[in-house]
């Protein structure tokens, strides 16, 4: 359990890296694509960047166990989401609907595989790693 403060901090960097790569859709191509598709690139774009982020501070900072990776995984969600719909809604002013819309896998809406792997990753990096 040594590490988990540090990944709690290391959070940080994650939510920096999608406000950045937010910004890189709405500069670089957002307005070259259709708002769906620019989307789901930039959840591709987001896996990759939080990847190679994940890959280097669990290189600085060994992950103890399987139980404390998970556990570094499950609170990273639950603080992505918390940051998710207190900032989009205080902060940026998103209606609770387009909030909940980037939920909607059916609809095309792919922001649910960056939890799934920002939930996933230290205990894959971790089993990499051992």
């Amino acid at each position: 359990m040594g590490s988990f403060f540090i990944y709690t901090i290391c959070w940080f960097g994650l939510a920096l890296l999608a406000i950045i790569n937010g910004a890189l859709r709405e500069k670089l191509y957002g307005a070259f694509m259709k708002e769906l598709s620019s989307h789901q690139l930039s959840t591709f774009t987001g896996i990759v960047i939080f990847s190679v982020y994940i890959w280097v501070i669990t290189g600085v900072w060994k992950i103890s166990s399987p139980f404390e990776a998970v556990l570094i995984g499950l609170s990273w969600l639950i603080m992505t989401v918390l940051f998710e719909f207190i900032f989009g809604y205080f902060v940026m002013k998103c209606p609770w609907e387009k909030l909940f819309n980037d939920y909607n896998i059916i609809k095309g809406r792919v922001w649910i595989v960056v939890l799934v792997w920002i939930t996933a990753a230290p205990y894959v990096f971790y089993t990499l790693r051992s």
